[in-house]
């Protein structure tokens, strides 16, 4: 008899079928059902790996034996008047069809009822406010009074004349943002999509945008040329295209021509002062504007190694143009971020940042960043009732203004107001689906729920349009999932991204306490403690933040509220699961007064996980 026909006579080969089968069917389900328990990844992985492990053995096993009516034996003792193996083979082709109709009922109900739900657009859609004043999040389809205005394309001989080209654009995509009846994809979602050759319908779904404008700039030393085309993203229809020819001293009223013919062709409401005018450069010196456009340009990028350089453009625009409101207002956020990106004396910045910002206002009264400003510089003193006042009135001049909407949302997660924190970011994310820090903190708010499929899908989202600080809460991520070797390796490099100043090998040895042993935590814990011994001027935030971390929550706390901080990165280990141990210590009632945080619970409210005791002392859980 041939190896073929041995096979089929004692059913192995129909047993291989049915193990294939059932085996698949069992990993489509644990994949969907253990997600929904919180389950770990490795134990699907493991379910996977048992399964595959078990196929061999399943086929040795059907080849040695053979069921009979006296229970199971070896193949070899069987006689051939005793074999039932065609009813067995039988049998089998009966299990296996309805295993198999099973399998395809599940696939069917996955693929046409679960999958378009679980695939659905990570952003979120645009929110509006709810009684108590705080954005909350709600869905709508796109608006056919809607756009993104796209980087346009620097068609200049000169590479180095980009920053304008961008400028050119996002002085158009501000104009038209300022409009009521038009909602505009914000600069960094909208920007992203530079160079990248994305299809037209592509674009318009990851932005929620029903028209793209799109155009090219082209500069010879004075001389300049505009083109743009307006496109229609259910059909790609060019809604309108031109060219405007001119000079630098033009470029204002080119691009009003543009923004006036965007809203006409979009039949958008305009109110009258918008009718007579939407592009307001804030200076009528082209020379000024075009220093301001490549200072914003690196403030844009966060480029740190070029902040210098860009405070001396702003410093050379307001000297050409004193009364120019919007260099003071950004050279006042430059110097507010050089503490953490260049580590700049924090008092010196801070109390520089002030009084840009303020200036600024003396100029332009309704001016929305400079509060913002005032608000981030507010919060890094642990003066939070005034950065809430701040963004608050920032976010009354320009609600649609992302850097003042993202701010705001740390505000409320430093004061632990969760939830209003959540649908802020995710107001923020209406506005701009593709910044990079939204959604890195929305992703990492995933992960204190519990959702880590849900929180790896958007940080990586967030790394793939350029998010720098992703790697931290992706290990936090990966150590919740099992996949340890992954997790040292992403929760290293974060730690040591936010680590500036301090030594190389700051990243791994608080890695190592974290998810080492006792004696790897003790030495990382006194590695922190030789820091805030040394008592510097400015605390790095990682380090109440490791502490708090690492098992020391009355010493983390002890630092936020004793010493300046560089950034308000503990906030993220407080109110997160790792923090309960800080925030039910008996030290939490003092550390929150210093932290400014009882001054602002008292006034909006205790946040979500506290309560105010007789003592009027704040209780968290």
């Amino acid at each position: 008899m041939t190896l073929l026909a041995e096979l089929k006579r004692r059913n192995v080969i129909r047993m291989a079928g049915l193990y294939l089968v059932g085996a698949w069917l069992i990993t489509q389900v644990a994949g969907t059902i253990l997600p929904m328990f919180g389950a770990p990844d490795w134990i699907a992985r493991t379910v996977v790996i048992l399964l595959a492990i078990g196929f061999v053995p399943a086929l040795v096993f059907s080849w040695a034996f053979e069921l009979t009516p006296a229970g199971l034996k070896r193949d070899s003792e069987v006689q051939p008047a005793e074999s039932i193996a065609p009813q067995t083979a039988r049998r089998l082709d009966r299990l296996l069809l309805a295993v198999m109709a099973v399998a395809l009922a599940y696939f069917a109900v996955d693929k046409f009822v679960l999958a378009p739900g679980r695939d659905a657009p990570t952003s979120p859609a645009l929110a509006t406010p709810n009684a108590a004043g705080v954005p909350a999040p709600v869905t709508s389809a796109i608006d056919s009074k809607s756009i993104a205005v796209l980087a346009f394309a620097n068609m200049s001989a000169d590479p180095d004349n980009e920053y304008f080209s961008d400028g050119v654009a996002e002085e158009i995509l501000n104009a038209l943002a300022k409009i009521e009846d038009l909602k505009v994809a914000g600069r960094t979602s909208s920007f992203y999509f530079k160079g990248r050759n994305e299809p037209l319908a592509a674009i318009g779904s990851a932005l929620g945008v029903a028209h793209v404008l799109e155009g090219s700039v082209r500069k010879q030393g004075e001389r300049l040329r505009i083109s743009a085309k307006l496109l229609r993203v259910s059909d790609g229809v060019e809604m309108w295209t031109d060219t405007f020819d001119g000079t630098d001293a033009d470029i204002f009223a080119l691009q009003e021509k543009i923004a006036q013919q965007v809203t006409s062709e979009l039949k958008v409401a305009l109110n009258a002062g918008q009718q007579a005018r939407l592009i307001d450069s804030g200076t009528a010196s082209p020379e000024a504007y075009a220093l301001y456009l490549r200072a914003t340009d690196a403030f844009n990028r966060r480029a740190a190694a070029e902040f210098v350089g860009a405070i001396s453009q702003l410093e050379q625009s307001i000297a050409i143009d004193p009364g120019f409101a919007r260099a003071y207002s950004r050279m006042a956020a430059l110097h507010a971020l050089t503490p953490e990106y260049l580590g700049t004396d924090l008092d010196v910045s801070k109390e520089t940042a002030q009084k840009l910002a303020r200036r600024a206002l003396e100029l332009q009264t309704e001016f929305a960043e400079p509060h913002a400003v005032l608000g981030y510089v507010a919060l890094l003193q642990k003066r939070l009732v005034s950065a809430r006042a701040e963004f608050e009135q920032a976010l009354a001049i320009d609600p649609n203004d992302p850097l003042a909407n993202f701010w705001f949302a740390v505000t409320l997660f430093v004061g632990g107001y969760l939830e209003a924190g959540l649908a802020q970011i995710d107001r923020t994310l209406a506005i701009d689906p593709l910044l990079p820090n939204a959604l890195t903190h929305r992703g990492r708010t995933m992960e204190w729920k519990g959702d880590l499929d849900g929180a790896r899908r958007l940080l990586e989202r967030a790394r793939s349009v350029g998010a720098r600080n992703i790697d931290l809460p992706l290990g936090q991520v990966s150590q919740r999932q099992g996949r340890t070797d992954e997790a040292r390796a992403e929760m290293s490099a974060g730690i040591q991204f936010f680590s500036a100043g301090l030594p190389e090998d700051t990243g791994a040895i608080l890695t190592a306490g974290i998810l080492g042993d006792s004696t790897a935590r003790a030495a990382a814990l006194a590695r922190m403690q030789s820091i805030v011994d040394a008592k510097p001027t400015v605390v790095p935030g990682i380090v109440p933040w490791a502490l708090i971390t690492l098992g020391d929550p009355e010493e983390g706390l002890r630092v936020v509220a004793d010493f300046p901080t560089s950034s308000n990165n503990w906030h993220t280990a407080l109110w997160s699961p790792r923090g309960k141990a800080a925030r039910a210590s008996p030290a939490f009632p003092d550390f929150a007064r210093k932290a400014g945080l009882a001054e602002l619970w008292d006034q909006y409210g205790p946040p979500d996980l506290c309560k105010k005791d007789s003592n009027g002392d704040y209780r968290c859980e």
